[in-house]
Protein backbone atom coordinates (compact mmCIF):
# COMPACT_ATOMS: atom_id res chain seq x y z
CA UNK A 1 0.00 0.00 0.00
CA UNK A 2 1.15 3.37 -0.79
CA UNK A 3 0.61 6.26 0.97
CA UNK A 4 1.05 9.95 -0.36
CA UNK A 5 1.96 12.84 1.96
CA UNK A 6 0.59 15.93 0.85
CA UNK A 7 1.10 19.20 2.89
CA UNK A 8 -1.44 22.47 1.30
CA UNK A 9 0.54 25.14 0.12
CA UNK A 10 -0.46 28.30 2.02
CA UNK A 11 -2.87 30.20 0.65
CA UNK A 12 -1.62 33.26 -1.53
CA UNK A 13 -2.64 37.05 -0.25
CA UNK A 14 -1.55 40.40 -1.71
CA UNK A 15 -1.95 43.60 -0.53
CA UNK A 16 -4.18 45.92 -2.51
CA UNK A 17 -3.75 49.53 -2.44
CA UNK A 18 -6.65 51.36 -1.17
CA UNK A 19 -8.25 48.10 0.03
CA UNK A 20 -5.87 45.74 1.93
CA UNK A 21 -5.54 42.36 2.24
CA UNK A 22 -7.50 39.78 -0.62
CA UNK A 23 -7.04 36.17 -1.22
CA UNK A 24 -6.29 34.83 -4.33
CA UNK A 25 -7.53 31.81 -4.12
CA UNK A 26 -10.32 31.73 -6.21
CA UNK A 27 -8.24 33.48 -9.08
CA UNK A 28 -6.88 32.56 -12.42
CA UNK A 29 -3.25 34.32 -12.58
CA UNK A 30 -1.03 34.96 -15.10
CA UNK A 31 2.33 36.60 -15.29
CA UNK A 32 3.43 39.29 -17.62
CA UNK A 33 6.75 38.46 -19.81
CA UNK A 34 7.12 41.94 -21.57
CA UNK A 35 9.30 44.94 -20.57
CA UNK A 36 6.20 46.94 -18.49
CA UNK A 37 5.12 47.89 -15.42
CA UNK A 38 2.38 45.11 -16.08
CA UNK A 39 3.85 42.31 -13.97
CA UNK A 40 1.04 40.11 -13.24
CA UNK A 41 -3.05 39.73 -13.63
CA UNK A 42 -5.32 37.76 -11.74
CA UNK A 43 -8.89 37.61 -12.32
CA UNK A 44 -12.02 35.75 -10.32
CA UNK A 45 -13.90 35.55 -13.37
CA UNK A 46 -17.02 34.52 -10.95
CA UNK A 47 -17.02 37.92 -9.17
CA UNK A 48 -15.90 39.54 -12.00
CA UNK A 49 -13.28 41.31 -10.31
CA UNK A 50 -9.64 41.59 -11.19
CA UNK A 51 -6.33 42.40 -9.02
CA UNK A 52 -3.45 43.72 -11.50
CA UNK A 53 -0.03 44.22 -10.00
CA UNK A 54 1.92 47.52 -11.66
CA UNK A 55 5.28 47.42 -10.68
CA UNK A 56 5.20 46.11 -7.03
CA UNK A 57 1.45 47.63 -6.26
CA UNK A 58 -1.41 45.86 -6.86
CA UNK A 59 -5.13 47.48 -7.78
CA UNK A 60 -7.87 46.15 -7.88
CA UNK A 61 -11.23 46.78 -10.50
CA UNK A 62 -14.43 45.33 -10.28
CA UNK A 63 -17.37 44.35 -12.76
CA UNK A 64 -14.80 43.71 -15.34
CA UNK A 65 -15.78 41.40 -17.98
CA UNK A 66 -13.92 38.18 -18.95
CA UNK A 67 -13.47 39.26 -22.88
CA UNK A 68 -11.92 42.49 -21.20
CA UNK A 69 -9.33 40.73 -18.95
CA UNK A 70 -8.52 38.46 -22.11
CA UNK A 71 -8.00 41.49 -24.50
CA UNK A 72 -5.63 42.65 -21.62
CA UNK A 73 -3.87 39.58 -21.67
CA UNK A 74 -3.93 38.95 -25.19
CA UNK A 75 -2.43 43.03 -26.41
CA UNK A 76 0.66 43.47 -27.38
CA UNK A 77 1.09 46.30 -25.10
CA UNK A 78 -0.82 45.45 -22.05
CA UNK A 79 0.14 48.83 -20.16
CA UNK A 80 -1.35 50.93 -23.26
CA UNK A 81 -4.84 48.58 -23.26
CA UNK A 82 -4.98 48.60 -19.57
CA UNK A 83 -4.74 52.48 -19.57
CA UNK A 84 -7.39 53.08 -22.03
CA UNK A 85 -9.65 50.46 -21.84
CA UNK A 86 -9.62 49.49 -18.17
CA UNK A 87 -8.29 52.23 -16.09
CA UNK A 88 -9.98 54.83 -18.31
CA UNK A 89 -9.60 58.67 -17.34
CA UNK A 90 -10.96 60.65 -14.96
CA UNK A 91 -10.97 59.52 -11.24
CA UNK A 92 -13.25 56.76 -11.87
CA UNK A 93 -12.82 54.76 -14.66
CA UNK A 94 -15.12 51.58 -16.25
CA UNK A 95 -14.24 49.25 -13.62
CA UNK A 96 -13.29 51.40 -10.29
CA UNK A 97 -14.68 49.69 -7.67
CA UNK A 98 -15.73 53.11 -6.23
CA UNK A 99 -18.87 52.66 -8.91
CA UNK A 100 -19.65 49.09 -9.02
CA UNK A 101 -18.89 47.89 -5.73
CA UNK A 102 -16.56 45.34 -4.15
CA UNK A 103 -17.69 41.62 -4.49
CA UNK A 104 -19.16 40.41 -0.66
CA UNK A 105 -16.95 38.16 -0.60
CA UNK A 106 -13.48 40.67 -1.18
CA UNK A 107 -15.13 43.49 1.11
CA UNK A 108 -13.63 44.30 4.42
Amino acid sequence: MIFLMCQAAAAETVQVKYHGAVSLDAFVCSDVRESSDVSRICYDRAERYMVIQLKSTHFHYCEIDAATVHGLLQASSKRQFFQTRVRGSGSDGPFDCRTPPIPKKYRR
